[in-house]
């Protein structure tokens, strides 16, 4: 290490250096956003930290103190016990907590006292935080992005997913943020991740890339789901040149009931996702796709969907927002499947060479 730190301490640029990323916040705060790699073991719980906590505010820093030290020297033993036994003497954990205060001290002071060459994280989770929010800033304009637009049910996901099989660089925005952008776009089972954890992925996909050649990445709103971009990589994908992708409504519609076939098989969940469209589409509009889903009749609701709904609002959003969507480059495309994606992300990829 370069810098001049404290014995037993290092800094959020080290983290390459060792060996293990040990969390010692309480879950719930892991769960939250953690350092990429990190492990979970935390010294207090959810429920013991509200204890040491209401004690601290409610009665005097001695007695929290007291419980405190109780508590953390059990569950960092068990840690011990349970998953460090195995350990080598020259492993090298770097463990951190909030600040980087007393959890990640107690943690890394035993740890060192056992052998091993044990570190914390100066200024803990906070500097980490502070290093994500830093670098989404720095990151973005650097990347030579370029902006996959078309319709709603275009398969643009797919294609990225297509490109990324063949070698090109993506960033897949909507897998990160665990959701397809739209009202029908949560996924079943799989929640959105919070805002930092999601700012975090965000860093490390970004931070992966080669940023001397193209990054495709598809065109995005500003929030996707209940997730928000940061501002510099919104703007850089807004500024950046574009390839349009000019699918026939047929195809839109095959696709869409492929890409969404969960929500086909629950017309329930289908019925429930399309009240979110009060207040932008007619009761009598509302009551006759209901109807649509209550005959099965999925085919003319999705084409309803797409040319009453979906078209309408990407068309201004696009023109708004994207300065390439007028230039970009445009790919006609009359099917939508797996081997007719594939050889669009080749023709694309060898136009980008």
């Amino acid at each position: 290490m370069s810098e001049k730190l404290p014995k037993g301490v290092a800094t959020v640029a080290h983290l390459a250096e060792f060996d293990a990323i040990i969390d010692a916040r309480a879950p719930g705060e892991f769960a939250e956003d953690h350092l990429p790699g990190a492990v979970s073991m935390p010294v207090l719980d959810d429920d013991e930290r509200a204890r040491v906590g209401t004690l601290y505010k409610q009665v005097s820093v001695f007695e929290a103190k007291k419980l405190g030290a109780a508590l953390v020297s059990r569950n960092i033993a068990r840690h011990i016990e349970q998953h460090l036994l195995d350990k080598p003497k020259s492993w090298r954990p770097l463990v951190y907590c909030w600040r980087g205060g007393q959890r990640s001290g107690a943690f890394t002071h035993i740890l060192r006292e056992i052998g091993w060459d044990a570190h914390r994280v100066l200024g803990g989770y906070k500097s980490w935080r502070q290093h994500v929010i830093e670098q989404l800033t720095v990151l973005p304009p650097q990347v030579k992005f370029r902006v996959v637009s078309g319709a709603t049910g275009s398969g643009k996901s797919r294609l990225l997913e297509a490109i990324a099989a063949r070698g090109g660089q993506i960033l897949h925005l909507e897998e990160l943020a665990a959701h397809k952008g739209s009202v029908l776009g949560n996924l079943p089972g799989q929640p959105q991740p919070a805002q930092k954890g999601f700012e975090s992925q965000l860093l490390a996909a970004l931070s992966a890339l080669d940023l001397a050649q193209p990054v495709f990445v598809e065109a995005e709103s500003r929030k996707i789901g209940r997730l928000q971009l940061p501002d510099a990589l919104l703007e850089a994908i807004r500024g950046a040149p574009g390839l349009r992708i000019d699918a026939s409504i047929q195809a839109r519609v095959e696709f869409l009931l492929h890409d969404y076939d969960y929500a086909v098989a629950d017309p329930a969940w289908l019925v429930e996702r399309l009240q979110h469209l009060k207040g932008l589409q007619s009761r009598e509009t509302l009551e006759r796709w209901q109807a649509l889903i209550a005959a099965g009749d999925f085919p003319t609701l999705v084409e309803e969907l797409l040319t009453q709904h979906y078209d309408p609002l990407y068309q201004r959003s696009q023109t708004h927002n994207y300065n390439s969507f007028d230039a970009a480059t445009r790919y006609a495309a009359n099917r939508l499947d797996a081997a007719a994606l594939d050889r669009l992300a080749a023709e694309i990829l060898a136009a980008s060479a």
